[in-house]
């Protein structure tokens, strides 16, 4: 018997269905992300209120547009413009119009308290929806290095910087000399002096420029640090006056102003930084993204990006970042780099002293992957913590027991799936747009296409208010 195959006809025009939908399967997120972008408010979407030039398009469609493709891994503006033809859930979306790439990111970049608003309206939707609970509730914090949009090799060290400067402003001189000698030996044929000397004076300006911006980050850190060596310093102090001998191990080193030799600036995007990348065996130019993610919905309640290269102090103004839907924070799970006796005293008590009702679960030292015989055995609840003890001590103590060891867990199960989404998943492993204030955006909108994602495959139903 004869093979039997479908009918493939190129040649016939295509009757297309008088609704896209009918392509589209009734349960697509395409639908869910049209449906939740319905029920915000969008009165912060910046349009042109004169309507004058070309007609704009609606911002609903425009976010809605971000959303879906940011939840299905494009983030490119170009790549998005031509998903306007290719995807038919794109066309469905966009109602078979196709935006420029020009337009939809000059939307994206315009748009900050659009993205902000929506992201906290999505929140409250959850709460409607009892998926978030929005008092006492349970945190994970922890931070994410992004790549920027630049390349480490568009960077120089302030120790090349300065050997670099030396080398062009000798070259100029030289060059200037050459120039006032007239029977100096020519240059090669098309080029000339005053040419030579024009490119090395632009170049000697640029990296003027970035020697200066790393002397005053070198001084910023410096003032940055200056409070915790003071504490750490009296601490010191206090004991060796207790204890009346000189306190043990290394006395702790002041900050400096100078900037070390290694400190980068990168031409490309001048705010981003080289950080430990992966396992932190090579470095890369990145952003510090930082997320607070509720632990029973695993939705992010806090977004924010920072140019730190670790996360020492990240903890204070990730929890303080907070979307004001969260009513209250009792816990705050975090791991040992971001553990700080300075930041658990700010995050548990106000300035004067009163407790705020948010307690800290914090690593104080890195532990190896996997637990150990001693750790699989019952053990009974350690003694509390004696009178004077002190912070690290009281912290540990609330790590070993019974109730600590369930909480902490928690974690490790919430806050790093939620980066193995939005990287793998989403495949979001670099920012499109540059600077700082632009790449908190971007990050607000990955966690507002995430959190979308997230209610989506819950089979939530978004309501407004």
């Amino acid at each position: 018997m004869a093979a039997r195959f479908v009918n493939i006809d190129h040649d016939t025009p295509l009757l297309l269905p008088p609704d896209l939908r009918q392509w589209v399967p009734d349960n697509h997120m395409v639908h869910f992300i049209m449906d939740a972008v319905a029920v915000l408010d969008l009165n912060a979407a910046r349009v042109n209120e004169r309507g004058s030039g070309d007609a704009q398009y609606p911002p609903s469609m425009m976010l809605a547009l971000l959303i879906y493709c940011y939840a299905t891994g494009t983030f490119s503006s170009r790549k998005i413009e031509r998903l306007t033809h290719d995807s038919v859930p794109v066309r469905l979306l966009c109602a078979d119009t196709h935006p420029d790439h020009d337009s939809i990111c000059k939307f994206r970049r315009a748009n900050e308290a659009l993205l902000r608003s929506s992201f906290h309206q999505v929140l409250e939707c959850a709460a409607r929806a009892k998926v978030l609970k929005v008092g006492d509730i349970t945190v994970a914090i922890d931070g994410t290095k992004i790549l920027a949009n630049a390349s480490k090799h568009s960077a120089v060290s302030h120790g090349h910087a300065m050997e670099q400067m030396q080398l062009l402003e000798e070259q100029i001189a030289q060059l200037v000399a050459k120039a006032e000698d007239a029977e100096s030996t020519p240059l090669a044929e098309g080029l000339s002096v005053p040419e030579e000397i024009s490119l090395r004076q632009t170049r000697l300006a640029k990296i003027k420029e970035a020697a200066a911006l790393i002397a005053q980050r070198a001084k910023e850190r410096c003032a940055q640090e200056l409070p915790a060596y003071e504490a750490k310093m009296e601490a010191r102090q206090a004991r060796e006056k207790a204890t009346g001998r000189k306190a043990g191990g290394r006395v702790p080193k002041p900050p400096t102003e100078q900037p070390g030799q290694r400190e980068q600036f990168n031409f490309t995007d001048p705010q981003s930084r080289i950080m430990k990348a992966g396992s932190g065996e090579h470095f890369e130019q990145s952003y510090n993204a930082q997320a607070a993610v509720e632990i029973e919905s695993r939705l992010i309640t806090a977004a924010r990006v920072s140019d730190a290269p670790n996360d020492k102090e990240q903890l204070v103004p990730t929890l303080a970042a907070q979307s004001p839907v969260v009513q209250s924070v009792g816990a705050v799970l975090v791991d040992s780099g971001y553990y700080s006796e300075a930041a658990v005293k700010s995050v548990e008590q106000t300035q004067e002293g009163v407790p705020t009702g948010r307690s800290v679960y914090a690593a104080t030292k890195r532990h190896k992957h996997g637990r150990s015989i001693e750790q699989l055995e019952a053990r009974p609840e350690p003694p509390p913590p004696v009178p004077g003890a002190s912070a690290k001590e009281i912290m540990e103590h609330r790590l070993e027991t019974t109730a600590g060891k369930e909480l902490y867990k928690q974690r490790k199960q919430t806050v790093e799936p939620v980066f193995g989404i939005i990287k793998e998943a989403m495949g979001f492993r670099r920012f499109s747009l540059r600077g700082i204030g632009k790449v908190n955006l971007e990050w607000t909108l990955v966690s507002l296409s995430y959190n979308l994602k997230r209610l989506f495959h819950l089979g939530k139903t978004l309501q407004g208010a």
